[in-house]
């Protein structure tokens, strides 16, 4: 009697394997959206709470460990790595954004950019004011710390723009996206020239010359990243030994990818090859598609990680809203920001040809104005800059940026919220 033949083996198993392509392309698809962005980023930040204050003795360690060869000058702690070394890929994103809005964008055109350029100066111009002011007139300030309320987080303001935004015109999220573009530009400038005490020449001229050698390459049609990846380390390296900030680095290299529509295809092309899928779009954009997900779903939310962990103490909290430091940054953010980028835009619509979009109405400038105060990414980063990274006055910095920008965020959100279901009502509206 013939025997049963043993059933075939099931294939084993793996659990955690690498995604389908498909499945990638969602993922980073997911990390692309900005409310995912800034959800990430909030958790970042929560974490950092949590553990500096349940172990803070492990939370210094982690953060304190130093990692990279002396040599280099590059022994740096895990800290300024996530500030000096991750952000640089944030920034390299903010340069992308930047050089496709110069190119082809709404800073394109003067009669567009007016409006959200003015308020985004406005936007940094009052809040640096009310901060100076706070400080000269309370004892013991500190006006070194007078660009930590000038910036915007265009993580966090588009993605509660994003959840909230519902029924507001298109334009509105163009203005906000403008604004924040500006304001990073802005800012970008601030850092490198406000907060450098010296400068090493060469090693400054040696980064320069790293990102013309990666500019030069793009536009004869290299794209390997076998060059391209060791011209930009060799150009952030040599930048942050220099004495710049080595984020700026980014932007450098950022600016540097062309943004004119078709250039993301090579110069040449082998005879008979399939046309480039990228061949209508600029090379910036598809960097900017690549390099996003890493940004939003990993390098900002690792610098929150290490950036925003506090000790929350009674006496600290206290010394936030009473003290310059963090007294200035709130009152920066939550007061400044609306009031400058609203006064700005007035005014500009007021005494020149440019005015707000149709549909816009000024409820909503002050709404994105609000938006505005929520200074998280560039702000910690100004702080610990002025300050360095976990002294005293920069735990105040991070409590008052933290305060601000949930005051900001439920603020505008709030506001905004409402002016949704306002121009939903309106005749005609779809």
């Amino acid at each position: 009697m013939p025997t049963d033949s043993p059933a075939p083996e099931r294939p084993a198993r793996t659990l955690f394997s690498r995604l389908s392509p498909g499945g990638e392309r969602n993922f980073a698809d997911t990390l692309r959206d900005e409310r995912t962005g800034g959800v990430l980023l909030l958790l970042g930040a929560l974490a950092a709470l949590l553990w500096a204050n349940l172990a803070p003795e492990s939370y210094r360690a982690v953060s304190g460990t130093v990692v990279g060869p002396a040599a280099l000058h590059l022994d740096l702690d895990l800290a300024h790595w996530a500030a000096d070394g991750l952000l640089a890929i944030f920034f390299f994103v903010v340069g992308l954004e930047l050089k496709r809005e110069i190119t082809v964008g709404e800073l394109r055109h003067v009669a567009t950019a007016a409006l959200p350029a003015a308020a985004a100066v406005g936007g940094m111009v009052v809040p640096a004011g009310i901060y100076l002011a706070v400080n000269a007139a309370m004892p013991g300030g500190a006006p070194q710390g007078w660009a930590v309320p000038t910036a915007t987080d265009i993580a966090f303001a588009v993605g509660v723009l994003a959840i909230v935004g519902r029924g507001l015109p298109v334009a509105l999220r163009a203005f906000l996206l403008t604004l924040a573009v500006v304001d990073d530009l802005l800012a970008i400038i601030i850092i490198a020239v406000g907060y450098t005490d010296s400068v090493t020449l060469g090693l400054l001229l040696g980064s320069f010359g790293c990102v013309a050698l990666f500019a030069l390459a793009l536009r004869r049609g290299v794209r390997t990243p076998f060059l391209l990846v060791p011209l930009a380390l060799a150009a952030w390296a040599l930048l942050h030994a220099s004495g710049v900030h080595a984020t700026i680095a980014g932007v450098l290299i950022g600016f540097a990818v062309p943004a004119a529509p078709g250039s993301a295809a090579p110069a040449s092309r082998a005879p008979g090859a399939a046309p480039d899928e990228h061949a209508d779009h600029s090379l910036a954009e598809h960097y900017e598609h690549l390099w996003r997900p890493v940004s939003a779903g990993f390098a900002v939310p690792v610098f929150a990680l290490f950036a925003a962990g506090v000790t929350v103490e009674v006496a600290t909290i206290g010394a936030t809203f009473t003290e310059p430091v963090g007294l200035g940054v709130v009152l920066g953010l939550v007061l400044g920001k609306p009031l400058g980028i609203t006064l700005a835009t007035f005014l500009v619509a007021r005494f020149t040809r440019a005015r707000l979009a149709p549909g816009l109405g000024w409820w909503d400038v002050i709404g994105v104005g609000l938006l505005g105060g929520i200074g998280f990414t560039v702000s910690l980063l100004v702080g610990s800059l002025a300050f360095g990274t976990g002294t005293v006055l920069d735990d105040q910095v991070v409590v008052g940026v933290l305060a601000a920008s949930l005051i900001a965020a439920l603020g505008g959100g709030a506001v905004l919220s409402w002016r949704g279901r306002v121009h939903a009502a309106r005749p005609g509206a779809s």
